[in-house]
């Protein structure tokens, strides 16, 4: 949920019973006091206080990633070509919200106060059901596609370099007058 934010009691729980009910695995990062949600999940859930996020969305076997849509977890999420379900807590998390779910179309957002573990657990299974229907399958074509466009970009002669290049020849011609 972001370095900094978190959420209340009641709202984890609700989480947590929702990733619980869904039968699906899952890793739930919880900083404070992620010692009290370990119980009762059986096979299914591993919760822990810190992870390589980049890391672990890159694993082949993730097939979703319920994120709180600061700027660093929206790249990392987009570079590892993952589905997303969206919980912005505040301030620019809302506009990143906004480009995942409305304009790259590649994740739900998940009400922000309204919530049930039944929604939680519904959205998940339907998030992860690789046999689902063609909304889902469209947003994971277009995750892998934008993954795709971030990979050419940070190739040699990519467009990070052109544009790293510009910038760097645009303060060198700055400087000379």
């Amino acid at each position: 949920m972001g370095s900094f934010l978190s959420v209340s009691k009641v709202q984890m729980e609700e989480i947590t019973a929702g990733l619980q009910d869904s039968g699906v695995r899952f890793l739930l990062v919880a900083r404070e006091g992620s010692w009290k949600l370990k119980h009762g999940y059986g096979g299914e859930g591993l919760v822990v206080p810190w992870c390589d996020q980049l890391r672990v969305l890159c694993h082949p076997s993730i097939g979703g990633f319920w994120s709180h849509c600061g700027w660093n977890s929206v790249k990392e999420g987009i570079f590892a070509g993952t589905p997303f379900l969206t919980f912005p807590l505040c301030a620019d998390q809302n506009l990143n919200s906004k480009l995942i779910v409305e304009d790259w179309k590649i994740g739900w957002r998940i009400k922000k106060h309204q919530f049930t573990r039944g929604e939680i657990s519904s959205l998940v299974k339907k998030l992860m059901d690789l046999e689902s229907d063609d909304e889902v399958k469209q947003m994971r074509a277009r995750a892998k596609e934008l993954q795709k466009e971030c990979l050419q970009a940070i190739e040699r002669h990519g467009s990070s370099e052109s544009n790293i290049n510009s910038f760097i020849h645009s303060i060198l011609q700055f400087n000379d007058h």
